[in-house]
Order: C-alpha cells, then structure tokens, then sequence
C-alpha cells in the first residue's frame, strides 16, 4: 500500500519533509497549496517551513494514510585550517590537475574534498599514510557524518588524483574500496509530457531552450558552450565541442528545433553564445533548471523530473523509433555502448507489445467462462 512518509523534525529544524509516491496526486497538489512547500529534486522529497499547524495539516492531507519516521541528522563534516603544508600538498594537487587539464569546476571539488582529507592527515607525511588509514578515516565520515555516496566517491576520486598525479605513488596505495554502484533506470518522461513541458513556456528564448535539450538530447552544459556557429543548418545537425571528457561531437537538428531557433534568433539576436544572459555572456545553469521547474509546475508534469530527464527521455523516444544504438551513442557522446544500453530497460519495461501471463491467464478463463 502506497503512503506518504512524513519525516518527523528535530525540534530545531527549519523545514518538515514529506516523501509522496507520484502516483498520489491528489495529496501532492493539496501539498504544492502550502505557502512554504518546496520540491528538493536531489532528495526528491517536499517540505514545509517546521510549524505545529503545517504538521497537523500534512497529517490532514494525507487522511490517515500516512507513515511518520524520525528525521536523520546530517553532521556537516568539520573543517579546519589547514598548515602551510597542507597548502602546499593542495597546491600540488591543483598544479597536477590543471596539468591534466581537468575543467575549472571539478578542480574546485577535487580541492574541497582534498581539503577534508588534509584536516584528518596534515600532521603526517602524506607518503606514509596506508590504505587502511585512509579507508579507516573514509569509514568514519560515514558512521559519524552520515556522508553519501557521491560524497564519498568524490572524496576518493580528490585522494586518488593526489597520491597518483601528484605523488606518482603505486596504485596500491590509491586503490581504495568504494561503496558498491547501484544500477539505477533513468528516469524518463512520457511524449506526452514532454510536448507539454517543452511547449508549456510562453517565452520564445525559454521554449527554444527546453526543445533544443530535448530535440538534440543535451547536457545542461552542452547547451550553455553551444555557440551560433554551431549550429550547422544545411547539414542538419549541432557541434558540441569540449563536451564531458572533453570530446567534440555532433548530434541531430531537427527541423522543427531549426524553424524555432530561426524565429528566436530574429527575435533577440545573439552576438556568440546562442543563448545568452542580459549581458552578453552565456546563460546560467540555475535560470535553465527555473524554466524546467516552472513548466513542470504549470504542466502538473512528473515532479521528480530534472531538465537531465529531458535527455533521458530523448535517448529513450530515440529506441523506441528504432534508431540505431551505435548512431545514438555518438549523438550523446557516451564512451561506451554500454552506457547507452541503459535506455533499452525502459523499452522492456514500458513495451506495451509484451503480453502479462496474468493477461493470459485472464483472458483464457474469460473465454471458457
């Protein structure tokens, strides 16, 4: 039986959170009517601002059918200041980075986490830290801090990259144990959704914007690095350059995509990035994802949706037209095919051409009923 869980906060707590199974519509949009309800995509959970009224209201909205757990507390991992050699083994870190040419942003992450790693060792040499001590102290961060998977993956991506880029040390001493890789079916939204999402915003820039993610099956970023001219009309099709690993590809341009982005270049006339913000410059990720969340809000579209989902959803749409898995696997640049066989599992399961035994069943005790 399908139920709500609200999430019993801790008595400083800001916010009350509330898991509700999609299905459940009628309790999410009387949710969605609170003053202060927010949807968190990342967690996928709603919440309110923590008052006794708004808890008796969640309670009353769900009528009875509901589940009450206890919060769990989150301990922000503890920073520190570091010593100058710990800045200087930071240093080393980033130099070694940038060497490799790794973007900007995940410099930056690899420092903060690196940073983590140096409050708990930057008293030792680095060179005689064991794998133990570390997996010891990455054990730690979860019992006591509750870190999640990403985090910890991330820690040890920053912790590997020193000690093999930046010390050059043998793989024995960077060979850390990881949490086990969970095998997760992309989220995917029906045609139907996406026409409306896509055609939900009344702003010519903001459906331009949403029909070229979906219409060429791009990355938030790709979209963002996509310049005039790379869009390649008479031959049909985008150029993405630098994309994720740092691959140049090409990918599909639909022709009703080319007819709208016609109509919106007429009518604001970018100058380089395709589009851009009031200034000039490109157009910034967190405008992006609020025009995705307000066509999800107005199209009452499946709220566990993020703009990625609209790349999902084109590699998914793009199998079900039988296009060639190789050919889609070079539209959306990924490494290995085995990456773009995920799409296939939503096929299997949404294939309204497999026949249920149950159906048979049914359906022969009908006909000799």
């Amino acid at each position: 039986m399908m139920q709500p869980i609200i999430y019993q906060p801790f008595k400083e707590a800001k916010r009350i959170k509330i898991s509700i199974p999609y299905e459940m519509i009628v309790v999410r949009n009387a949710i969605k009517k609170i003053d202060s309800s927010f949807w968190h995509p990342h967690q996928k959970l709603w919440s309110v601002i923590n008052t006794d009224k708004n808890f008796e209201s969640l309670k009353k909205i769900c009528d009875g059918n509901y589940k009450i757990e206890k919060d769990v507390r989150f301990t922000p991992v503890p920073s520190v200041k570091l010593t100058q050699n710990a800045l200087d083994s930071l240093f080393e870190l980033e130099k070694a980075l940038v060497l490799k040419q790794y973007s900007d942003s995940s410099i930056q992450v690899y420092k903060k986490m690196f940073s983590v790693f140096l409050g708990k060792f930057m008293h030792r040499n680095l060179k005689e830290v064991t794998k133990e001590d570390i997996e010891g102290f990455v054990y730690e961060l979860i019992k006591k801090s509750k870190i999640s998977e990403s985090y910890q993956n991330q820690l040890i991506n920053a912790i590997k990259a020193y000690y093999e880029h930046a010390l050059k040390m043998p793989r024995e001493y960077y060979d850390i144990q990881r949490p086990k890789k969970s095998v997760s079916i992309p989220n995917v939204l029906s045609k139907k959704e996406v026409l409306n999402i896509i055609q939900s915003p009344q702003n010519i820039k903001h459906k331009a914007i949403l029909h070229t993610i979906y219409g060429s099956g791009l990355r938030i970023s790709e979209l963002l690095n996509l310049r005039i001219a790379d869009v390649h009309s008479d031959d049909g099709y985008l150029f993405i350059k630098d994309s994720k690993g740092k691959k140049d590809r090409k990918t599909i341009l639909p022709e009703q995509l080319l007819v709208l982005l016609r109509t919106y270049y007429k009518a604001y006339k970018p100058s380089y990035w395709l589009f851009e913000g009031q200034t000039g410059c490109k157009y910034s990720t967190a405008s992006i994802r609020s025009i995705f969340r307000k066509a999800i809000k107005n199209t009452n579209s499946n709220p566990w949706a993020t703009v990625h989902t609209l790349r999902h959803s084109f590699a998914t749409h793009c199998i079900e037209n039988n296009i060639n898995i190789r050919h889609l696997q070079n539209m959306l640049g990924h490494s290995s095919p085995k990456t773009t066989e995920i799409y296939t599992k939503t096929i299997e399961i949404n294939n309204k051409t497999i026949i249920s035994p149950l159906d048979s069943l049914l359906k022969n005790n009908t006909l000799q009923e």
